[in-house]
């Protein structure tokens, strides 16, 4: 097989939920067991971090590989979804999947999957462990895909788990209220295993003390321990002054990752840090702390998060996508106080979009767009529901045909922002 025709594969036979949204979740963990117990369980094989939020938990995973590889250890990670190739999916000390490998993997284990019948993310997920098992990866820090109790990669234990922030998102799968959500993300924490939440939420704390307490997990609310200052902020970098317990911790902390909602996430990585340390063995010093977070978009090559496209005008691209994301999205526009946003926007169609579409400003100048999937809601529609909540704009069939639009119309000195969905950002060609 060729590497185009493994991707063909993969997409066009097996569910994904990438492409057709709840009707790929399955819920049960049996396919995963399975396909790693016909592969000799690659997944206990190495040590693992696992991740799971509505939230952040792509970004604090790219911060703890960054992190640990700077200390000197051989790391895997495993995120989904991709933006631009299925190899960025698995890396290992920052270096994508080898397609060669994806190839080898698929020739192999074909008669596997057809016996078994895999999802899209169960291959994947399978796929993750046996490279990082065969690579003899040191530690491995594995994102859930979705919720967490029945995520493919719950068949882990991990040395901690880290759960970030909880908000509405993907209800009709995983529950329409915090608790409940909570409840699914709750689903990794595992016997004995320390767990970290990033955010001591009120209405999802109870829902992570008693399932700690249930199975035995230390549990630690990273915000109980740590506060930040922020000293200094730009569109590429924030300076935070670190306090634990009150004192001074970390003086001048540098992190490249932009957006003002990296500070809820910061407080989380850092107390998995130290849990790792003080309870794991693990030697991680503080240049490699300072060098990992300075410089966590080079070392695992993490995109689109809040990440600058071009200058003149001010382009941006993000890929929140929930109410609370939108939110944190919108906090970071009006700081930059722009004399005008041109907003590209998307979104897929298993989603109700109102709620969010109801937070957007309606004096920002909208362009709205249908990212190439099945999932993606149709544009017409999409105007259709924004222009019922008082937004006005222009649709067009294609992210690319909104960009050049937006482009065509925005002032040097105004801002272009593009997202509502991690598919519109996928499209952008400068990614």
């Amino acid at each position: 097989m060729t590497y185009q025709e493994c991707l063909d594969y993969l997409y066009q036979q097996l569910p994904m939920y990438q492409r057709i949204g709840n009707a790929a979740f399955k819920k049960s963990l049996d396919n995963i067991i399975a396909l790693c117990e016909a592969m000799g369980q690659p997944q206990h094989q190495f040590k693992s971090i696992h991740v799971a939020g509505t939230n952040g938990k792509g970004s604090s995973s790219h911060m703890l590989a960054a992190v640990l590889q700077e200390a000197g250890y051989k790391t895997g990670l495993y995120t989904s979804p991709h933006l631009k190739s299925f190899t960025e999916r698995v890396r290992v000390n920052g270096q994508e999947l080898p397609q060669e490998y994806l190839i080898g993997f698929v020739e192999q284990h074909r008669q596997l999957f057809e016996s078994i019948k895999p999802s899209f993310f169960e291959m994947t997920v399978a796929l993750a462990f046996s490279y990082f098992a065969e690579e003899q990866v040191d530690v491995a820090v594995i994102e859930v895909g979705l919720g967490g109790r029945l995520d493919s990669t719950n068949i882990i234990t991990p040395e901690v788990s880290l759960i970030t922030n909880i908000s509405l998102d993907h209800q009709s799968m995983l529950g329409d209220t915090i608790p409940a959500i909570a409840g699914e993300k709750a689903g990794i924490i595992k016997a004995k295993v320390p767990a970290v939440i990033s955010m001591r939420q009120p209405e999802a704390a109870e829902v992570f003390v008693a399932k700690a307490a249930e199975v035995g997990a230390p549990l630690y609310f990273a915000q109980d321990y740590y506060t930040l200052e922020l000293t200094e902020s730009s569109l590429e970098r924030q300076v935070f002054q670190v306090f634990r317990d009150g004192r001074l911790y970390l003086r001048d902390l540098e992190l490249d990752l932009a957006g003002t909602y990296q500070k809820y996430n910061l407080p989380g990585v850092l107390q998995t840090l130290a849990v790792l340390q003080d309870l794991k063995g693990f030697i991680i010093p503080e240049a490699a702390v300072r060098r990992g977070l300075a410089n966590a978009k080079s070392i695992t090559g993490l995109k689109g998060r809040w990440q600058v496209l071009q200058q003149k005008p001010l382009t941006i691209c993000d890929t929140g996508h929930n109410e609370d994301g939108i939110r944190q999205i919108l906090q970071g526009l009006e700081q930059l106080m722009p004399k005008q946003v041109h907003m590209v926007f998307g979104a897929v169609n298993d989603k109700d979009v109102t709620k969010i579409l109801q937070l957007l400003p309606p004096k920002y100048k909208y362009y709205f767009c249908q990212a190439h999937i099945p999932r993606a809601l149709p544009v017409k529609e999409l105007l259709q529901q924004a222009e019922a909540v008082g937004l006005r704009g222009a649709a067009y069939t294609t992210v690319s045909e909104a960009i050049a639009a937006a482009r065509a119309n925005a002032a040097p000195d105004e801002v272009i922002f593009i997202g509502g969905s991690t598919f519109v950002v996928a499209e952008i060609e400068e990614l």
